[in-house]
């Protein structure tokens, strides 16, 4: 990635961003024609409030893109969640660097529990296996009903719901310490 971007934990002063990335995340899944959790900007701000966010911002002000940690099962889990990119800021390196400086956190934080992500999207898969990601079914990443509860906006509930949380058309990945090697 180069210079003209900015990687930062977000914070307060980011909050006039949330509606934004909000509503990138739904029009790039509908763009896909893949589901999506759909977020609200008070749920973004609330990431950020706690930490638990990192923002790319272009040195013109621009947000460039965005994601999220949440901690599951008292602290055995840690999901990475919400990456974006801006439209026009994407194939620039910001989504791999964004997800890489998520990882690093967690893993810093947490540096015993798994860490796991669900995406539709190829560029997340291949970051998530350059990091030490392995695909895992549904039902291994989290028992943590409260992270299925984040589902229920996305257009492809009903097949999460039908299978008990064990199947759906997102790709679930993990990173378990005890398993892999850190790159």
């Amino acid at each position: 990635m180069n210079t003209e971007f900015k990687i930062e934990i977000a914070s307060m002063k980011h909050i006039g961003y949330a509606e934004l990335i909000c509503q990138t995340m739904e029009t790039s899944a509908l763009a896909r024609g893949t589901g999506i959790s759909k977020r609200l900007p008070e749920d973004i701000i609330h990431k950020m409030e706690e930490g638990k966010a990192f923002i790319a911002t272009h040195r013109n002000g621009d947000w460039a893109g965005f994601g999220y940690f949440e901690v599951w099962d008292n602290g055995k889990s840690v999901s990475n969640s919400g990456l974006i990119v801006a439209p026009h800021y994407r194939n620039k390196g910001i989504a791999e660097a964004l997800k890489r400086k998520l990882f690093r956190r967690c893993r810093q934080l947490f540096p015993y529990a798994k860490i796991f992500s669900i995406t539709t999207t190829k560029t997340v898969m291949k970051i998530n296996s350059q990091l030490g990601f392995k695909p895992m079914p549904f039902g291994d990443l989290t028992a943590d009903t409260q992270y299925w509860k984040g589902c229920q906006s996305c257009c492809n509930y009903d097949i999460l719901q039908r299978t008990n949380c064990k199947f759906c058309l997102c790709t679930g990945m993990v990173f378990d310490p005890a398993e892999s090697r850190e790159k």
